[in-house]
């Protein structure tokens, strides 16, 4: 969760030809897949994409970011340079400790994330739901997590081998009517 505070700002509208006062407000904001899930049902497109967002896609994903009620949506126009590296790097922040190796981050770089597929990983990885809930970046570390943990182990032991070539041989044996 993120905390930012937007100072009272007075703003200039000149299609109106008048000034808007905004009031201080705080914005909590939480990078999270019901936030991604929002922005993409908007823009239909994905968030996690390599495309470069526009400004208006960039403050659209603050506003779904946002968890504070009743939000001014003039607050929105006066986000500073300064919030939105505050906010960048909270979206950026890994929010776990684990890791992974550079192979295991390629294999993932190859596939465009939606937020539908993320929500097939939760179910199919039997993921509780209240994590949709969760940093998105933690989120997305516990899929990887549990997806590495239901892998088949790649190591055979000595005797497995072993034993699955014994299988082996006896089939071919018993098909081919051979005796070795």
């Amino acid at each position: 969760m993120l905390q930012i505070t937007i100072p009272e700002t007075e703003l200039y509208d000149s299609e109106e030809n008048l000034f808007i006062k905004v009031k201080q407000q705080t914005l909590t904001l939480e990078h999270s897949l019901i936030s991604l899930s929002k922005w993409e049902s908007k823009w239909h497109k994905p968030f996690l994409g390599s495309d470069a967002k526009t400004l208006a896609e960039t403050i659209d994903y603050v506003r779904c970011m946002t968890v504070t009620p009743n939000v001014d949506p003039n607050v929105y126009r006066c986000l500073t340079n300064e919030h939105v590296k505050q906010i960048n790097d909270y979206i950026a922040d890994p929010m776990t400790a684990t890791w992974f190796s550079e192979e295991a981050n390629r294999r993932y770089a190859r596939e465009v994330i939606t937020a539908e597929i993320i929500y097939y990983w939760m179910i199919s990885l039997n993921i509780y739901p209240e994590c949709q809930k969760w940093h998105l970046n933690r989120l997305l570390t516990l899929i990887r997590v549990c997806s590495e943990k239901n892998k088949p182990s790649k190591q055979m032991s000595k005797q497995a081998i072993l034993s699955r070539q014994a299988a082996l041989n006896a089939q071919r044996k018993a098909k081919y009517h051979t005796k070795g």
